[in-house]
């Protein structure tokens, strides 16, 4: 679980208690304002709130792994007013496939990560 801070909160699942946090760092400071998380493979990632970044999450450490950007994912052509950012991750562990899309977007993209 994120409350949005640099941590990330390990629940027990009946109850939903607090069972451990981390506190997420890359290697230069603290990443906050952590939303959206989803599962893949052995790390968290997470939406960074207000950009068009993902962090990738060692969930043991709290270390990033790298950062995953979206930037010009959707096209200016299809911003509306109400329009908002990058918030929402979707993995199908079954195809492996990665699916982002963000409040009032009208598309969900099935995204491939490549290094750079």
């Amino acid at each position: 679980m994120s409350d949005g801070t640099n941590k990330l909160f390990y629940l027990e699942p009946e109850y939903f208690t607090v069972v451990s946090s981390v506190e997420v760092y890359d290697n230069r400071e603290a990443v906050w304002q952590l939303n959206e998380l989803e599962y893949i493979n052995g790390e968290v990632w997470a939406n960074i709130y207000q950009t068009d970044r993902l962090a990738r999450i060692d969930p043991a450490t709290g270390k990033v792994l790298s950062y995953v950007d979206l930037k010009g994912l959707l096209d200016d052509r299809d911003r509306k007013p109400d329009t908002d950012y990058l918030n929402g991750i979707a993995w199908d562990s079954v195809n492996e496939k990665l699916y982002v899309t963000g409040k009032n977007w009208p598309w969900v993209y099935e995204i491939e990560i490549v290094p750079r």
